[in-house]
């Protein structure tokens, strides 16, 4: 396993720390050093301890991220958290490795931290830059107060229930406050087919297709809408149909 990042979260807003603690908390490759308020107290802790990855929010008493950047040129890797997205093109100018506007969720935490792990990896030379951290695709969807890994290549369907989604995976299910379209917008769109308005699933799992209903492994019938029927049957056959030659 790849050397974990060591790393400050520096934010004035005690809710604030407390949502990238507990993100940091989830991420396998962070290791949190501690949080602080301003700026001043992160001057002092960088004169105390080797950080790799700093967290900055911009807008805070003393001093404000954006004036820290300029008066202190010999920083680790630093990840912008904001709520002003008028400030991005200010940040990137300082070499930042994202910039991430509140209210942060996690799937785009992650894809940050994901960037700083391989900018560090390609640094330290054990990692090309262009190699991936060795891992099949997954987010993390937050379970009963917990954020829980869903791997994409386990997922049998996703079904909206109001206004909460079931995650249906080859060895469990998952419940998650959140509407359909959040998980939409997190899957691979040539891997995955919105085929109602209450389910999505995976191509790849789909073994038959009859009128308005699909079978997919493990058997599990999922009904396809008219709206969607049309859609449903262009990218799920394509040019895989095998048709029958004249005599």
């Amino acid at each position: 396993m790849a050397k974990k990042l060591k790393c400050i979260i520096v934010d004035d807003e005690p809710l604030a720390r407390e949502v990238l603690q507990e993100y940091v908390q989830v991420i396998d490759h962070l290791e949190l050093v501690c949080t602080v308020e301003n700026a001043l107290e992160l001057d002092q802790m960088l004169e105390k301890q080797a950080i790799d990855l700093i967290f900055l929010d911009i807008q805070m008493p003393y001093l404000t991220g954006l004036d820290f950047l300029k008066v202190r040129h010999d920083l680790p890797m630093v990840i912008i958290t904001t709520a002003f997205p008028n400030y991005a093109l200010d940040g990137f100018r300082f070499d930042v490795i994202d910039y991430l506007l509140k209210p942060i969720t996690f799937n785009r935490f992650f894809k940050a931290v994901t960037k700083a792990v391989r900018y560090h990896s390609y640094k330290s030379g054990t990692q090309e830059p262009t190699e991936a951290i060795t891992e099949q695709p997954y987010f993390f969807v937050k379970c009963d107060g917990r954020y829980q890994k869903i791997y994409t290549s386990e997922i049998l369907f996703v079904k909206s229930l109001e206004n909460y989604v079931l995650i249906h995976t080859t060895s469990d299910k998952h419940m998650s406050l959140m509407p359909l379209k959040t998980i939409e917008e997190n899957l691979d769109t040539d891997a995955f087919i919105r085929v109602h308005k209450s389910y999505i699933v995976p191509i790849a799992k789909i073994r038959s297709l009859e009128n308005h209903e699909l079978i997919l492994e493990e058997g599990h019938k999922i009904p396809v809408s008219r709206n969607y029927a049309k859609q449903v049957q262009d990218k799920v056959l394509k040019d895989k149909v095998i048709k029958r030659k004249e005599p």
